[in-house]
């Protein structure tokens, strides 16, 4: 299983988020701070991200949803997880 805060050097990241939502600014200012880049999906405006984003995590609406070389890892921030 992936460690949502252990990306390590060269896996992709890519974060399904909405724009108001402070857990997903939490997990941005986190990956930010540990240098770690990501790609940024707008679940919130974006259909197809949205569809993405569900097909990826069964149908689960909580942003953050953290996925990492194309494979969802969870939703949420934090322990336990928050969005």
């Amino acid at each position: 299983m992936i460690d949502y805060k252990s990306v390590r050097p060269g896996q992709k990241l890519e974060l399904y988020v909405k724009a108001t939502c402070p857990y997903c600014a939490q997990a941005r200012q986190y990956y930010d701070g540990e240098g770690v880049p990501y790609v940024v999906h707008d679940a919130e405006h974006d259909a197809s991200a949205r569809d993405r984003m569900f097909a990826l995590a069964g149908g689960d609406p909580t942003v953050p949803a953290i996925v990492v070389d194309g494979t969802y890892v969870r939703s949420g921030w934090g322990d336990p997880p928050r969005g």
